[in-house]
């Protein structure tokens, strides 16, 4: 089976990143009017807004977790006064806590779409494929905590930050690097990475949309004066 983990983590993740790019931008200049969410906040919205807002905070935590988990370097948290099995404790209770967090938020989202006929009416066929895989993919990595747990060396851990740190920077040999880590961290990375492919098609291209510039914005506050009103004082 050397060939498929050749395939899987060290051609697949280059396809996952080359169809992330170039199919995201291939589809905003074909069809840009598709690039949205597609909200139905009007149908049960009280469901909506617990689901989501536990959903989409989860997803985010987890992005922001796993990148700087990942591609940090040893020597950084070391200098920090971080050791590796504090690394590895800090990731199992957070990363937990965020999964579980977003496995609640997923599968409030999963019993409104499926469940109420209107909803489900209104969603694409990929809307309920992409929300029932993020699911999966947050019940995967919950899996990999009890094998985490109980090698709180960071063995894996350091391994598979290896492994995404020679992927970005082009390194040979990259998938030997994981050949011998267990299937539960290897069908995560699988979703993972697909996760990327399949954002040009699904309605998870809208994360190119987040208005993340709100959060530098000045509050600006727009005072129109009636001239009118203002002829008549005078």
């Amino acid at each position: 089976m050397d060939w498929l983990n050749q395939f899987l983590f060290g051609f697949y993740p280059y396809l996952c990143m080359i169809c992330f790019f170039l199919g995201s931008w291939a589809r905003f200049d074909r069809s840009q009017f598709s690039w949205r969410s597609q909200s139905s906040q009007f149908l049960r919205r009280q469901q909506l807004v617990w689901g989501s807002n536990l959903f989409h905070i989860s997803i985010l935590g987890l992005f922001v977790g796993h990148t700087a988990g990942l591609l940090t370097p040893p020597e950084v948290y070391h200098a920090l006064g971080l050791t590796v099995k504090a690394k590895q404790i800090l990731a199992i209770v957070t990363g937990g806590l965020l999964a579980a967090m977003g496995a609640v938020g997923g599968a409030m989202l999963i019993h409104r779409r499926l469940t109420d006929s209107r909803i489900r009416q209104t969603s694409k066929p990929t809307d309920i494929f992409i929300l029932l895989f993020i699911f999966f993919q947050l019940c995967l990595g919950i899996a990999t905590l009890p094998e985490s747990a109980q090698n709180l060396d960071g063995t894996y851990m350091l391994v598979l930050a290896e492994w995404s740190r020679s992927i970005l920077l082009f390194q040979p040999g990259s998938a030997q690097l994981v050949s011998d880590v267990p299937w539960v961290y290897k069908l995560h990375l699988v979703c993972g990475m697909t996760l990327f492919l399949l954002v040009p098609f699904t309605r998870l291209v809208h994360v190119w949309s987040a208005p993340v510039w709100f959060v530098g914005r000045r509050g600006w506050q727009i005072v129109r004066k009636n001239a009118n009103i203002a002829k008549e004082g005078v």
